[in-house]
């Protein structure tokens, strides 16, 4: 296995459903993904090119190689290391809402018992600008550090809203992007569900620092009866109509870059957001 066997990478959007276009794409007997995120031109490329090209172990029918890291849209650094490292990979970045993706993290974190219920403090543009959740929805300026080093047939940007209107439609376009012989298919399990019971946010901090104790037990019977007797379906902080309106304002600059950047008129997103906040009438 050698770095120029690899072919494509998903650098993001995070919340943008990445897995599931991940796993559709590992349905394909041609294709070869491993499946966690290796995040290595962003957060681990000191472990080295040996590590890195460890994760993969493609079957010989499997000639199409690649890998999903949705930090590599946001890391500053990664580009540049893309570029030296894979010079003519074929890169997919697959966007969503900026103000509902910013949304979706900040569910995410919570559930996972990282962030707490204060969502203005995570959110609200005034305190949290520079961010995780915020920075993660500024695409155009993600991009354009991608199109600065690769030619634009290099890169595939797919919206997260066409995906959910017509997934075949939206697979097809990665098959010719990605110049696959054979379909695709939209996977049919449904990938993330925040309706799935969770271990509650305040234990899950509390039991921290037992997880790589835990870890090899994960399977076991019993430590899987006692994880069902403590979760519970979690009740997610709302987003508050002042703050969704604030959102709104602070992405509307970017967004429009965006459209412009990719030929797209992307006033729809905005618009859906701030619908969201109106109330019924």
């Amino acid at each position: 296995m050698q770095l120029s066997d690899i072919d494509f990478l998903i650098i993001g959007a995070a919340k943008s459903a990445t897995t599931w276009l991940q796993q559709s794409l590992q349905q394909n007997p041609s294709v070869y993904m491993p499946d966690p995120e290796l995040h290595f031109f962003s957060r681990n490329f000191e472990k080295g090119d040996g590590w890195y090209l460890g994760q993969f172990e493609p079957k010989p029918e499997q000639t199409i190689v690649g890998e999903k890291s949705n930090s590599y849209l946001d890391e500053p650094e990664a580009a540049a290391r893309i570029k030296k490292a894979l010079p003519r990979a074929r890169l997919i970045a697959q966007l969503r809402n900026p103000v509902d993706r910013a949304y979706s993290d900040y569910c995410m974190l919570y559930r996972r018992g990282e962030v707490g219920t204060d969502i203005t403090r995570y959110l609200d543009p005034r305190q949290a600008k520079g961010g995780r959740f915020l920075v993660g929805g500024l695409y155009c300026r993600q991009l354009e550090a991608y199109l600065d080093l690769f030619p634009a047939e290099n890169l595939q940007v797919l919206l997260y809203e066409h995906m959910r209107q017509n997934p075949q439609a939206h697979l097809d376009a990665v098959r010719g992007f990605l110049q696959l012989s054979s379909p695709l298919y939209p996977v049919v399990n449904k990938v993330k569900d925040k309706t799935v019971p969770v271990v509650p946010p305040k234990l899950r901090r509390l039991l921290q620092p037992l997880k790589p104790i835990a870890a090899p037990f994960r399977s076991n019977p019993i430590v899987k009866g006692l994880r069902s007797m403590v979760a519970r379906e979690l009740d997610y902080v709302p987003l508050p109509t002042d703050l969704r309106n604030r959102l709104v304002e602070f992405y509307a600059p970017e967004t429009e870059r965006l459209g412009a950047l990719l030929k797209q008129d992307l006033s729809g997103w905005l618009q859906a957001a701030a619908d969201s906040a109106r109330p019924a009438a």
